[in-house]
């Protein structure tokens, strides 16, 4: 039944014609049986014919069809031609000009003008010589104009409440649409910010474990003490990095339960300490000092704070040369924090700080910007006068929630 119900959808014409076929037959059987003289017979074949051409093509070219339908209901006025069963397709025109949401409303309001007045003119017409009162004769146009309006407000109606479900879908295919968009957004928003966790956690303690190996295999004879201390160094260090990881795992796999203590906390301000006594370990000189009043941070701006200074003395150590040294400064000013790291060591290629550098160098300043693009701060990279690096930031300060 649905397939059946499928195809007629998929063919209207052909649904339209079948009916303008039964409408023919009826009309032809009363054509025959009422036959009055060549001439009345001629005419009313070819408004039948004419009408049933209506019913066959409403829907396929309406407005032409409601030209035509005005055409032969004018001509069946000044020729005299009474009405027969093809009539009925004035009906069918009315409703489809009425409802079909492409035809122009110039269209739609004749139809309904022709609804209005052709019963008028229709009993004006044939009734010239009844002599029936004229509340009859109101009465009479009524009931027969009734039914031409009612198929025009039918269809009138169907047609607003088509506009209305088209709207609707549209508006659901756009909201869906939105919806993905915001979905690929996130999508690569948290993407994007794995990326810069997982570089600053590998960066920073791979980097000190390579120090240490290489110290470590250039002591291995001569001093093992210090060698031990290396590996213990390396060793710890390697448990740090899989700790952060573990951490960004279950980020990743939110619908695990973890068990308790398997992850880390998000580092803050407060870890900085532990991270600047781990990169002296690892052999660089840092000056570290706190200015101002702490106070309670949102954890975006914690993190912020502490992957930067990461991100910095991991450079430090990799471009700075030897027997560099670096400064760190976290100062609370008013509303802002302003963050200043800095070494006197050789500095880096100009690419780096200002385009990220090339073949994957200098990602660590790109995730920089976006942390601090984040949460609304600005950052300063580049050169420091009398030579070295220098990277400064300043961060909105919010009450913590």
């Amino acid at each position: 039944m649905q397939r059946l119900y499928d195809f007629l959808r998929r063919h209207p014409t052909g649904v339209d014609s079948f009916w303008a076929v039964v409408l023919l037959g009826f009309s032809s059987l009363t054509i025959v049986f009422d036959s009055d003289g060549v001439v009345h017979t001629a005419a009313n074949v070819v408004v039948t014919l004419g009408l049933c051409l209506v019913v066959a093509l409403r829907r396929k070219a309406p407005v032409q069809m409601l030209l035509l339908t005005a055409a032969i209901g004018v001509g069946q006025l000044i020729f005299g031609i009474r009405a027969v069963p093809a009539d009925f397709g004035m009906l069918v025109i009315a409703y489809t000009v009425a409802s079909a949401p492409g035809v122009p409303r110039w269209a739609s309001r004749c139809a309904l003008f022709g609804a209005l007045v052709s019963p008028t003119l229709t009993f004006l017409r044939y009734q010239q010589g009844d002599r029936a009162s004229l509340s009859m004769r109101i009465i009479s146009i009524a009931l027969i104009t009734v039914p031409f309006v009612l198929v025009w407000v039918l269809g009138d109606s169907m047609r607003t409440r088509r506009a209305y479900w088209a709207q609707l879908e549209e508006r659901a295919t756009r909201l869906e649409k939105e919806r993905e968009a915001q979905s690929r957004i996130a999508v690569a928003a948290e993407r994007a910010r794995i990326a810069r966790e997982l570089h600053d956690v590998v960066a920073h303690n791979v980097s000190v474990m390579v120090v240490q190996a290489d110290g470590a295999a250039y002591v291995l004879d001569t001093a093992p003490e210090q060698s031990r201390q290396a590996l213990e160094t390396i060793s710890g260090t390697g448990r740090q990095a899989l700790a952060e990881m573990r951490r960004l795992l279950g980020i990743l796999r939110t619908g695990e339960q973890a068990e308790s203590g398997e992850y880390v906390p998000q580092p803050g301000v407060e870890q900085l300490s532990d991270l600047v006594d781990q990169v002296r370990g690892a052999g660089l000189p840092v000056d570290f000092r706190t200015e101002g009043e702490s106070r309670d941070l949102p954890s975006s701006v914690e993190l912020t704070v502490y992957r930067i200074v990461q991100e910095a003395l991991t450079n430090t150590r990799k471009h700075g040369g030897p027997d560099v040294r670096a400064t760190v400064r976290v100062s609370y000013r008013g509303d802002d924090l302003e963050l200043l790291v800095e070494d006197d060591g050789r500095g880096a290629q100009q690419e780096y700080y200002e385009d990220g550098g090339a073949d994957g160098l200098g990602h660590g300043l790109i995730g920089m910007r976006e942390r601090v693009g984040m949460v609304g701060g600005s950052l300063t990279a580049g050169p420091r006068p009398g030579g070295g690096f220098r990277i400064g930031a300043v961060l909105p300060l919010k009450p913590a929630r």
